[in-house]
């Protein structure tokens, strides 16, 4: 099977769809429901430009979407070409944290890797959240320590209104032996926040600044 989008685009492509099935349910004129198909499929098409002949047929299938039944028919038809996380191994945790001892490999039961552009978890004993991420060089990591406001505020990093929490870690400074520490507020349900991602743009800024 070729996979050839991401999460986030998945995401994004859902976000399209389902505004065809709310024009389809907000009007019945023909022409703007056109329009509105139109928009939509260029935008999908745009976001899956490495898909084959046989891949192309399952996308022009968006002009027969009306309602949420073929909206789901239509994720799961797409599902199988979306790419995974990649697999979480102990020496691949070792290689992303490398100063940490004895961290374990986290519980991903519940976790749709097919749904997931980073995987975070909570380590109560050293109250820490760990978070890993994909870019260019492979997995990237940061740490640090994650307080509930309990109450919603906008996410850093899928940018939607959520419960969220501030997540502060401690970043080199300028002078050896010297440490800033940075602020986020970020969602608290990160499993949510994965579903929410519809680019990667936030997301790798998020990690850059914890690393930089």
């Amino acid at each position: 099977m070729h996979t050839c989008i991401r999460s986030d685009e998945f995401n994004f492509i859902k976000m399209q769809i389902r505004n065809i099935v709310n024009g389809y349910a907000a009007s019945s004129d023909k022409d703007v429901l056109q329009a509105l198909v139109s928009l939509v499929k260029e935008r999908v098409l745009d976001v899956c430009h490495d898909f084959n002949e046989e891949q192309m047929k399952l996308l022009h299938t968006i002009e027969e979407i009306r309602d949420k039944e073929d909206a789901e028919r239509f994720f799961l038809q797409l599902a199988p070409y979306v790419k995974p996380f990649p697999e979480l191994t102990e020496q691949g945790l070792k290689r992303v944290f490398p100063k940490v001892k004895r961290l374990k490999k986290p519980d991903l039961a519940g976790w749709n890797l097919q749904e997931t552009s980073y995987i975070s978890w909570d380590d109560k004993g050293s109250n820490q959240r760990y978070i890993i991420a994909v870019n260019e060089d492979g997995l990237v990591g940061v740490k640090g320590v994650f307080t509930s406001s309990h109450q919603k505020g906008i996410c850093t990093i899928c940018k939607r209104h959520a419960e969220i929490g501030m997540f502060i870690s401690e970043v080199k400074g300028s002078v050896m032996g010297t440490y800033t520490k940075r602020g986020n507020y970020i969602c608290q349900d990160t499993i949510i926040c994965n579903q929410n991602i519809t680019s990667l743009e936030n997301l790798n800024d998020f990690v850059s600044r914890q690393r930089s």
